[in-house]
C-alpha cells in the first residue's frame, strides 16, 4: 500500500467511472488529512489533476507540478480505495497547498 500524506501527488487508476467523473489513469492529489492517511482506513480523499485549465472555474485551483501546468479538479474530489494509488509522483508546493485548502473551506462552510 502507497504511503501518502496531504497534498501529496499521486498516480491513480480511476476506472471505472459513470458520467461526468474525470476517468483514466492520471495524477491526483491527495485532499484527505493525514489523520486519516496514516489510518487504517483503506481510502483517501482525492482531488483529481487536469491539464485542461478552464478559466475563472471556482471549483480549481492552477497548478504546476513536474513542470506541467494544469488544475486541481476540486469539483471532481471523491474517496479511492488504495488499491486505486500506483505510486507517489512527489509533492504540491506550500503556495498551491494553501490556496487548496483555502477553497476547500469555502467550499464546505
Amino acid at each position: 500500500m502507497v504511503a501518502v500524506q496531504r497534498f501529496d501527488v499521486v498516480l491513480l487508476n480511476l476506472d471505472p467511472t459513470i458520467g461526468s467523473e474525470m476517468k483514466k489513469t492520471r495524477p491526483a492529489v491527495i485532499v484527505s488529512p493525514d489523520s486519516m492517511n496514516r489510518s487504517r482506513l483503506k481510502t483517501v480523499i482525492i482531488a483529481p489533476l487536469t491539464s485542461t485549465v478552464r478559466e475563472k472555474h471556482p471549483t480549481r485551483v492552477s497548478t504546476v507540478f513536474q513542470e506541467k501546468k494544469g488544475q486541481a479538479a476540486l469539483d471532481q474530489i471523491r474517496a479511492v480505495d488504495r488499491t486505486r494509488l500506483i505510486h507517489k509522483l512527489g509533492s504540491l508546493d506550500d503556495k498551491t497547498a494553501l490556496r487548496i485548502r483555502e477553497l476547500l473551506v469555502t467550499m464546505f462552510e
